[in-house]
């Protein structure tokens, strides 16, 4: 029998996620696989499956009308990216499309997240039967302020340029 591994939760406890807002979010791959490109001269090169993690990262609006995509970055083996609440955008497909729904429920970083991991996988699937591509749930932090928003912008831009150094003192040099 497999050892069970439990994660700690990093979710503010009694937080509505479905509140107007930014979120920044690390989505990482299983096992940290390097499945979305390499870094080659400081600058992402994106697989097949990298560019369709983008295509249906810019396509989360389309599903969700009530978000707003800020700075993101595909990296070898994650991504991060800025999701904006805003539940007053497109207010009318929102209710028409979710009229049913319970719509804290529907309009949650978790839904949005899912709904994004969900396009990836069955993309994936169609090309790559075999893998599973996806580590468990997602890191998240609801951006407080103007400063915090500034410093994670830059850190989604410089993180291409950091990669050879990081990889180089953690031992597992990529390119």
């Amino acid at each position: 029998m497999g050892k069970l591994h439990f994660r700690k939760n990093t979710r503010l406890k009694k937080y509505d996620y479905s509140i107007p807002g930014y979120y920044f979010v690390t989505i990482c791959t299983k096992n940290m696989n390097h499945y979305f490109g390499q870094v080659l001269q400081s600058k992402m090169v994106l697989s097949e499956l990298g560019k369709s993690v983008g295509k249906y990262w810019l396509e989360i609006p389309q599903h969700f009308p009530y978000v707003e995509l800020d700075h993101f970055i595909i990296m070898p083996n994650h991504i991060h990216g800025i999701i904006i609440i805003d539940n007053e955008l497109n207010i009318d497909a929102v209710n028409e499309k979710f009229r049913s729904l319970q719509p804290n429920k529907q309009s949650s970083l978790s839904s949005i997240i899912k709904g994004f991991k969900i396009g990836v996988t069955k993309w994936n699937r169609k090309n790559n039967p075999s893998e599973s591509i996806w580590q468990k749930s997602f890191y998240d932090r609801v951006i407080r302020n103007e400063r915090e928003l500034y410093n994670i912008r830059k850190y989604i831009l410089e993180n291409p340029l950091k990669w050879k150094i990081e990889k180089s003192v953690s031992g597992n040099l990529d390119v």
